[in-house]
């Protein structure tokens, strides 16, 4: 039976979700954590609860119908996966060892109509993964020059890492271009982590862990513009990966965009493996996209 987990900001009550103005609604359904609106056009498994019934995924059909929704995305426990294979739910992408580095989780995609399913983008998202691929004979590295660091964020810098994100990204899942989300964040389990350069935070990321089941997603990468191509989001990989170790993290991992090739190779070249893409997943950068999955281990 896996732990229930303290649930994050992005996990909280769907009173606290419909106030993040845009975004889709969290709430419990059948005992479980949800994620659903049209915003992404999906029902999103966020967490399936241990005394979840039998009927859950033909009554997550049956909510994606009666709200019009193109997709169902579930991340499940391995042993609980038959049960959505049955109704028709098929595996993306899967994560050995997310459950405290022991049972694999299991994301698994249902589709309502066939052009959620479709991926007109194929051969380019082929063609990014095969060049992250080839990437994982290189070492991960980190240089910065003598005016520019990396630290840990904090409260103050929550106007800042917002405004940063606002710039960077057209939409995203989540409301992280709104200070107030930042803050309650980094109060619940989501650590920020920057890159100054003279003074200004030019980059950014964050760790959203699971301390029960020791996993943590290394997500919300952004670097301005003008700043790109300095190899920041490879520092803060690293700087978080040695963050997570100290705190008892297992295993990391990330959900990229898939038309990405700077983050896939990112991910790649720090010797994460590739779990599997999650097809017209996410709204993010303005458009649904589909997400590549990447983990590591970090106890090895």
């Amino acid at each position: 039976m896996i732990k229930q987990r303290h649930l994050s900001l992005r996990d909280q009550t769907s009173q606290e979700a419909k106030l993040m103005d845009s975004k889709d609604i969290i709430e419990k359904f059948e005992g479980s954590m949800i994620q659903h609106g049209s915003y992404n056009d999906r029902i999103y498994l966020i967490k399936l609860a241990p005394e979840a019934p039998s009927t859950t995924p033909c009554n997550l059909v049956d909510l994606a119908i009666k709200n019009n929704y193109s997709k169902i995305f579930a991340k499940v426990p391995e042993c609980h996966s038959a049960l959505f294979l049955a109704r028709g739910f098929k595996e993306e992408a899967r994560i050995p060892g997310f459950y405290d580095g022991k049972i694999a989780a299991v994301f698994l995609g249902f589709y309502l109509n066939v052009e959620r399913a479709a991926e007109p983008d194929l051969v380019k998202m082929n063609k990014i993964l095969k060049t992250a691929l080839e990437k994982q004979v290189a070492k991960s590295k980190c240089h910065l020059s003598g005016d520019t660091t990396l630290r840990i964020c904090n409260k103050a810098d929550a106007i800042t890492i917002a405004d940063l994100y606002n710039t960077v990204f057209q939409s995203y899942p989540f409301p992280i271009d709104d200070p107030a989300y930042i803050i309650n964040t980094m109060k619940s389990n989501i650590d920020y982590f920057g890159i100054e350069t003279s003074g200004r935070l030019v980059a950014v990321s964050s760790a959203e862990m699971d301390k029960q089941s020791c996993n943590a997603e290394m997500t919300d990468f952004a670097t301005l513009p003008e700043y790109r191509g300095k190899g920041f989001a490879q520092c803060l990989l690293l700087q978080m990966e040695n963050a997570m170790k100290n705190k008892g993290i297992k295993t990391a991992y990330t959900i990229a965009r898939a038309m990405s090739a700077g983050m896939n190779i990112t991910f790649s070249k720090a010797g994460y493996q590739f779990g599997g893409r999650l097809k017209n997943n996410t709204n993010i950068s303005g458009n649904i996209e589909s997400m590549n999955v990447w983990y590591k281990n970090l106890t090895e």
